[in-house]
């Protein structure tokens, strides 16, 4: 059994910990519930007992075991308040993934690297943990001598916002009135993709760009490994969805590929171009497996492969990639 804090509780990720932690059945003994001092005093029940929301201070954390972050400013102001009271952080913010002393670790991909933890331990980003474990296979098998990825975002990676700001330009559009005003994202996304997540940095590329880049050469131990993304939001509520391009060093067969993914941890294989079978953000959304499909030759190169991913970003790239973390940390005490 386990003292646990959930920092952001009242946020999507944070609601997403509560119904992983029940459906997972995860060892709890205590659960503290923090949150701005807005959230501070909102009732939530969770396994039939109602927990208050406190708001998150430097000494909420005396007595916790494992403090989940859910993301944001909180994980900079009292991730080291945590950690000197003694909790392990599984942060989901992106202020320590690239730290040397930080493990980033996606379960399926990198478990073993929680042994170097030194109080914290970083998730990595949605898009990130979803490619990794889609790739994972292939790597073992062939070794990836480069990745090109697009992603398809959905609105939900911006928070509860994000979504509200879909649904309400929806709205609008269903009543023909004008479209409501964009605040969130810097254009309408209703029946509309933008090729912009986050501001710009280095050499023209998004700060998500760079993060799927940097992010997965860390996490597979591989700064040599070649990684190109172009990440563009989709006017579509949960579960991001990938096109990527994979050049191997060793030959693999599209045959080959599908019977390791169909094996490969966290992978459901949905390829039946008969049946018109791929992954869609509808059917991964909910779900804790990243979905492969579209797998196929890339005919423009002797080493190459494509395929088409998608994954619940909130669930396998948020909430359960955490979650998993903490249960490989409940294993190793």
């Amino acid at each position: 059994m386990a003292n646990l804090a959930i920092v952001g509780a009242t946020g999507a990720v944070g609601q997403e910990f509560l119904n992983i932690l029940a459906q997972r059945d995860f060892p709890v003994d205590d659960l503290r519930l923090l949150a701005t001092k807005r959230s501070a005093g909102r009732t939530v029940v969770w396994r039939d007992r109602e927990i208050e929301v406190r708001e998150t201070t430097r000494d909420s954390f005396r007595g916790v075991d494992i403090a989940l972050f859910a993301g944001g400013s909180d994980s900079a102001v009292f991730a080291d308040a945590a950690v000197g009271a003694g909790a392990v952080v599984i942060d989901n913010s992106s202020a320590f993934r690239m730290r040397p002393d930080v493990p980033l670790v996606v379960p399926e991909v990198n478990a073993a690297d929680i042994r170097g933890h030194n109080g914290i331990i970083a998730n990595p980003n949605c898009s990130t943990i979803i490619l990794a474990v889609a790739v994972k296979p292939i790597e073992d098998a062939a070794r990836i001598r480069r990745l090109v990825v697009s992603t398809y975002q959905a609105v939900s990676g911006a928070g509860r916002d994000g979504m509200t700001e879909l649904e309400d330009q929806l709205r609008c559009w269903a009543a023909g009135e004008p479209i409501s005003p964009h605040r969130v994202f810097p254009y309408q996304i209703a029946f509309n993709l933008i090729p912009q997540i986050d501001v710009f940095q280095d050499e023209d590329y998004t700060k998500e760009e760079w993060k799927m880049t940097r992010e997965t050469q860390k996490i597979f131990h591989r700064p040599d490994l070649l990684v190109t993304a172009t990440c563009v939001r989709a006017p579509v509520f949960r579960s991001h969805a990938e096109s990527v391009n994979i050049e191997t060093e060793n030959r693999i067969t599209p045959a080959e590929a599908k019977a390791l993914l169909e094996r490969a941890p966290g992978v459901r294989l949905a390829d039946d171009i008969r049946a018109a079978r791929y992954p869609m953000p509808l059917e991964t959304t909910d779900q804790d497996d990243v979905f492969v499909g579209r797998v196929r030759a890339d005919l423009t190169t002797a080493h190459g492969l494509n395929m088409w991913i998608s994954g619940d970003q909130l669930r396998k790239g948020a909430a359960l990639n955490a979650v998993q973390i903490a249960e490989l940390l409940q294993e190793v005490r």
